[in-house]
Formats: C-alpha cells, sequence, structure tokens
C-alpha cells in the first residue's frame, strides 16, 4: 500500500492542483492524508476546499487556520495569539462559502488508523492529551520547536504511533528512532520557490518507506491574485511565505 501525505496548502490552488496531478498519473497511491491549513495566507479559499471535499480519497483534518477563520466566520472566540491576521482571516472568513464552513466544522483534528500492522496519526501539530478538545481560541496546540529528533521526541512524548505525521511548521522534517518515525512532508503552498512539497508513504516488507516529493508549478498568477484581490497584509504575507518582494 501507498499513501501521500499533503499539508498546509494555505490557500494556493496551482500548487495542489500539480501536487494532485502527479500522484493521480502514478496511479499507485491508494489515499490522501491532508493535515490542516487548507486555507489562510492565499486566496485560492474556495477553490482549494471545493477540489478536496470533491474528492473520495482524501482525509482532511483541520489545522489552526482552518479553525481560527471557522470561528470567526461563525461569529466565536478568535484566539489571541493570532491577533496579527485578524484582518486576513476575517477577508476569507467573509468569502469562504457557507457550505465549506459546515464541512470544514465536520472534520477532526486527528486521525488514528492501523495500516497493515502499523500504527498512524496524522494530526496538524501536537496538542496535548488534555487540551484535544479546546477551542481553537484556548490556543490548544502546541508552540513550534525546531526540527529535530530529540525535539519531535519532547513533542509527541504522549503518542506511541509507528508513524506521526503532521504539519504546521512549514519546512520538511523526517527524524526516526527505534519506535518512531516523525514526517511533516512541508508546507505543499508556501514556498520561497515555486515547488510544492509532499510526501509518499509505502508500507512494504514491515516497513515503511517514504520519499520526499517536490513537484514544480507555475505560481506567476497565483502571486498577482494577492494584489488583483487586494488580499489583505499581501505584502507581508508574500514576503514571508513566498519570498516575493510585491509592492502595491
Amino acid at each position: 500500500m501507498q499513501f501521500a501525505v499533503i499539508t498546509d496548502i494555505h490557500g494556493n490552488a496551482p500548487a495542489l492542483k500539480a501536487v494532485l496531478k502527479r500522484i493521480d498519473k502514478s496511479k499507485s497511491v491508494s489515499h490522501i492524508y491532508c493535515l490542516g491549513d487548507m486555507i489562510g495566507i492565499g486566496p485560492d479559499t474556495n477553490e482549494v476546499l471545493d477540489i478536496l471535499f470533491s474528492r473520495s480519497d482524501v482525509s482532511m483534518i483541520t489545522g489552526n487556520h482552518d479553525e481560527a477563520i471557522l470561528a470567526l466566520a461563525k461569529s466565536e472566540s478568535y484566539p489571541k495569539s493570532h491577533a496579527h491576521l485578524n484582518e486576513h482571516h476575517k477577508w476569507i472568513a467573509d468569502r469562504i462559502y457557507p457550505e465549506f464552513t459546515s464541512k470544514l466544522e465536520s472534520l477532526p483534528r486527528t486521525i488514528t488508523e492501523n495500516v497493515n500492522g502499523f500504527n498512524l496519526r496524522f494530526i496538524h501539530y501536537s496538542i496535548p492529551l488534555n487540551q484535544q478538545d479546546r477551542h481553537i481560541s484556548k490556543d490548544p496546540f502546541a508552540a513550534i520547536v525546531e526540527p529535530n529528533l530529540e525535539n519531535m521526541e519532547n513533542l509527541f512524548k504522549e503518542f506511541s504511533e509507528d508513524l506521526i505525521a503532521f504539519g504546521h511548521h512549514h519546512p520538511i522534517h523526517y527524524f526516526k528512532n527505534e519506535k518512531n518515525t516523525y514526517l511533516n512532508p512541508g508546507s505543499l503552498g508556501c514556498s520561497h520557490s515555486s515547488e510544492a512539497s509532499y510526501a509518499l508513504v509505502k508500507i512494504k516488507d514491515n516497513d515503511l518507506e517514504i520519499t520526499l516529493e517536490k513537484e514544480a508549478y507555475d505560481k506567476s498568477n497565483f502571486i498577482a491574485s494577492y494584489q488583483d484581490l487586494q488580499v489583505p497584509d499581501r505584502d507581508v504575507l508574500l514576503r514571508i511565505f513566498h519570498g516575493c518582494e510585491y509592492s502595491n
């Protein structure tokens, strides 16, 4: 069996389309796990969600951006830690189609499965067990730590699965010890290059074979759309998340 792991699409439809086209072309991937932050930062909210929810081979969980935007769309408390993103998130919440609000609300934060004897956990980032049900306004997700094995072991110390796949922190993470594999394929939609990151996981001969992949795509129209649509905080977002200097 082989499955794909994608995360942190962040409203980038051309990057998502490029990766899905490559995955579909291979015909070897039986399922796709999408690990949150489908929306936020990029403006392609409804297109990204339409693509994901229209597929029967995608399992999704929510990330902090999804939940913060959902809170605004439902007039619920918004996390103080995201105050710098409030205007941007409100812009997205005002434009999200109502049917996607209800679909996002139905998604879990965590998926656990046993596949061919391997226990798998899919999560956006670590949430302590005693905070699993806390509203996003209470900041349940753990603080980001630097990617190394020791930090991953401490970050996910409450979880024992063979594979712990996650996102949230945009750089690639791939660390292993004798018991656990920690995998973050890197942000699919936020990169200073014109490449979208994802991972393929093959379960074969009692082993997990992980391949880190990058798919090139044309991001010029996507970058231009920030200005065309007057996305709030576009200069800062483009500089930080896409490495672009783009002035008004």
